[in-house]
């Protein structure tokens, strides 16, 4: 089973990007199970949404203790000691920056970047960079296909906000920068 752990604030999408991610795997015959933990709902909080992913069936609906990945999608917390916490070794660290953590955690093996709230801002307008990482995941990981992650935005955005953000994903993928640890 693989398990990401979302790391956001309030209105930067990371509920939005796990449910996304859930629905690109069962897209591959795959099961997923996607669900957020709040403090205040408001706009710049912190959020943490949970990802599980495999071949079979998706029982469990706590949070996750010990993530294969983290999707960081506010840069601010890229050092933050919590975000790290239970990292399995031979991690993943997806970030929404173009700078790599100052002092990278003993388990991280990769650590694979964009700045998806420009790429945001440029394709939608608005700083949500929770598609754009779906895509650095998807380049980062290759544990989903890139189709599955841009087919399953249908279920969640219509018109031009579904071509802005498969655009996004599509930058996310593209514009991503790796480093092995």
């Amino acid at each position: 089973m693989i398990e990401v752990r979302f790391h956001g604030r309030g209105g930067q999408g990371s509920v939005v990007a796990s449910r996304i991610l859930a629905n690109a795997f069962v897209r591959e015959n795959k099961f997923g199970s996607a669900f957020p933990m709040f403090g205040f709902e408001r706009r710049g909080a912190p959020v943490t949404a949970y990802g599980r992913f495999d071949d079979e069936p998706v029982l469990e609906k706590t949070q996750i203790y010990y993530p294969d990945c983290l999707i960081v999608l506010d840069s601010s917390q890229r050092d933050s000691p919590r975000v790290y916490e239970g990292l399995k070794p031979n991690g993943i660290l997806i970030l929404n920056s173009t700078m790599g953590p100052k002092d990278p955690h003993e388990n991280l093996a990769l650590v694979a970047m964009a700045d998806a709230t420009r790429i945001a801002v440029e394709e939608i307008g608005l700083p949500a960079p929770n598609t754009g990482m779906l895509g650095v995941f998807a380049a980062a990981t290759g544990w989903i296909k890139l189709a599955s992650i841009l087919a399953g935005l249908e279920d969640y955005f219509d018109g031009s906000r579904l071509e802005g953000n498969r655009r996004c994903v599509q930058r996310g993928f593209e514009e991503t920068k790796s480093m092995r640890l």
